[in-house]
């Protein structure tokens, strides 16, 4: 992951208003937060907790009631900087009466790429959303399943820089699910910045190098996902060939046994644990919200004493 920021939120604000002018739905709130290039970041949240709008705020679909968001350090309202996005709605707007390869050589037009790029690309990434079989039927015939990977080869049509996935995995059985989940970090490694939104923990869990759980509009929390799930006032303690008494003096009777293999750090909870959790504090304490900030760096090494829970 580089330190360059690909997109970057100050005070993201936006309110729908009903008719009359009057505040009606606040579906973001004062959104502060950072993506660095090559990495990939999960937007988590409940349904109507502001995820798809900060997607659409960064795409220039809607306007701000507050702040500012930028991509590639230019204002979202910019719209040249749409040629080096690609995007993935929740529910992909497509013509059912096209096939796969008609509908990339569509939007490969709507890019004025040339013949040859567009037939090189579409063999491509038809190729590698597995669709090389059903390239000829029309789109009306497919599964949702199926409608998710052609919808993900056309937000790739362009070799985007920047990937934006609302609910890239949804309607996909668990072996369509690891393979999409593959082409991702796949796209991380070619060095593209991915920005994942959606509520299936296990998946954002897996692929995600750091999150930003949303509730009620409200950043609660931002980081990576190895320090989020980390239990901190735990100290588990792994070690092989030790006999029972050895464990209550733990270092020096580890050495004294000769153990293999020891691990001492902190056990870590499940995503979904993780998110519960906040919105039910989030329920308890409506105010309280986390402050973004760029915790992109590594976390200190644990300082504490060895103390908590021992495991062989």
């Amino acid at each position: 992951m580089s330190h360059e920021v690909i997109i970057e939120t100050r005070n993201l604000t936006k309110v729908y208003r009903d008719f009359w002018g009057r505040p009606k739905v606040q579906a973001l709130k004062a959104l502060d937060l950072k993506v660095h290039r090559g990495e990939i970041f999960g937007l988590l949240g409940p349904n109507g907790s502001g995820k798809t709008t900060s997607i659409k705020l960064l795409l220039g679909l809607l306007f701000p009631t507050e702040g500012e968001a930028l991509i590639f350090n230019e204002p979202t309202t910019n719209v040249a900087k749409n040629e080096r996005i690609g995007y993935l709605p929740e529910e992909s707007y497509l013509y059912k009466f096209l096939n796969a390869e008609e509908t990339l050589q569509f939007y490969g037009r709507l890019f004025k790429m040339s013949g040859h790029e567009r037939n090189k690309r579409v063999g491509r990434l038809i190729d590698m959303v597995g669709l090389t079989g059903a390239k000829n039927r029309q789109l009306r015939e497919y599964s949702k399943g199926m409608q998710r990977r052609i919808g993900l080869a056309q937000a790739l049509i362009n070799n985007p820089e920047l990937i934006l996935l609302d609910e890239p995995t949804s309607g996909l059985d668990p072996i369509g699910t690891a393979e999409i989940k593959n082409l991702i970090r796949e796209l991380r490694e070619q060095g593209k910045t991915i920005v994942l939104s959606g509520h299936l923990l296990a998946d954002m869990q897996d692929i995600c190098d750091r999150i930003a759980i949303l509730h009620r509009g409200e950043l609660k929390e931002l980081g990576r996902v190895s320090d989020l799930l980390t239990v901190q006032d735990v100290t588990q303690i792994k070690a092989r060939n030790l006999s029972p008494a050895a464990l209550e003096e733990i270092r020096d009777v580890i050495q004294r046994h000769h153990g293999e293999d020891l691990v001492i750090d902190h056990p870590t909870t499940t995503l979904e644990e993780l998110f519960l959790r906040i919105v039910h504090e989030s329920d308890l304490h409506p105010g309280r919200r986390k402050v973004g900030q760029d915790i992109g760096k590594p976390a200190a090494p644990f300082q504490g004493e060895l103390a908590g829970q021992a495991k062989s």
